[in-house]
């Protein structure tokens, strides 16, 4: 008896952590107008990547079959994706009019976040994996970031950006870094506040720079 109530609660666990899945990418496509798709998730038994590359350096966390380009804020499409397959990644499409965010390793994100409240600076959402960090912020374009990158006289190398052409995994998808989630949860039901992209990047050079030992807080 208990090993069939055991086996009744991890169904009922499972069918629950599917439908955040489905109920994730609606929240971002219909509500929030993020366009979003399936990224290509785990192999059966939740080793490696279900893609080709025996090596895959992000596994189950990048697109795969649909390719980028299909993303969309379709609903119809969405729970047609997610029905089929329900354990699938949820991954934003950077840039255009959607969200960008720019990345940090883990670490360098926890004392990048710090430094910026300590600052007063206003953050939008935080998305945390157990290897980087990532701030998203208002779109911007990728002229826009060079113009912005090719006037600061240094930039943290731990940076990543994420502009057009690009993705991002949401929460709470399970990928084989291990699990998504919000370090700072999306406030607001008709789309969350984004910073401007000028403000964080000059906020986070300002926080690298003013380590009391010279060197870097923002360091790998």
């Amino acid at each position: 008896m208990r090993e069939i109530l055991g086996r009744r609660r991890r169904f009922r666990f499972r069918r629950s952590e599917r439908a955040a899945q489905l109920g994730a990418a609606l929240t971002c496509a219909t509500q929030w107008k993020w366009p979003v798709l399936p990224g290509v998730g785990l192999a059966a038994g939740g080793r490696g990547c279900a893609c080709p590359d025996p090596e895959c350096v992000v596994p189950g966390a990048h697109p795969f079959d649909p390719v980028l380009l299909a993303a969309t804020t379709d609903e119809r499409m969405i729970r047609w994706w997610w029905t089929n397959r329900p354990d699938a990644p949820v991954l934003l499409a950077t840039g255009a009019g959607a969200p960008c965010a720019i990345s940090l390793p883990a670490l360098a994100g926890a004392r990048a976040i710090a430094a910026l409240d300590a600052m007063g600076v206003r953050l939008g959402p935080v998305v945390a994996t157990p290897t980087r960090w990532s701030l998203l912020v208002a779109p911007y374009s990728m002229e826009r970031l060079g113009e912005l990158l090719y006037s600061k006289d240094w930039v943290p190398s731990s940076l990543r950006f994420h502009s057009e052409g690009g993705y991002l995994v949401l929460p709470p998808s399970q990928t084989g870094k291990g699990q998504i989630r919000w370090e700072r949860p999306p406030l607001g039901s008709a789309g969350p506040w984004l910073p401007d992209v000028e403000a964080v990047v000059d906020a986070l050079v300002e926080a690298s720079t003013s380590a009391p030992d010279g060197g870097s807080r923002l360091a790998y």
